[in-house]
């Protein structure tokens, strides 16, 4: 006999290719109006302009990676408000997956 598939939905299927959608880190860099050029200079470990866009667009990266964005993103607040308390994001904050 034929057994039917299942069917898969799109978020499965999105999220089987690797596109978990937008990151809450997208929305951090529009509503504190940075660039992913400010985030990649502020970075103290090498991260590309490529990771950043990644990472905004939910591609799948690894964790490794994805802590790298946080540092990077981290100084670049530290750098927008000088002086100021900087608030300090943690992994939950800018990403709503776990990297492999």
């Amino acid at each position: 006999m034929i057994e039917k598939q299942k069917s898969m939905s799109s978020l499965e299927r999105a999220v089987a290719g690797g596109d978990y959608g937008a990151q809450p880190l997208d929305a951090l860099i529009v509503e504190h109006r940075l660039s992913n050029s400010d985030v990649v200079e502020a970075s103290p470990e090498p991260v590309t302009h490529k990771m950043i866009n990644k990472a905004r667009r939910g591609r799948r990266l690894s964790r490794k990676v994805q802590l790298k964005v946080l540092a990077a993103f981290n100084q670049a607040m530290t750098k927008l408000q000088s002086g100021e308390d900087s608030p300090c994001y943690t992994f939950p904050d800018l990403f709503n997956y776990d990297g492999r």
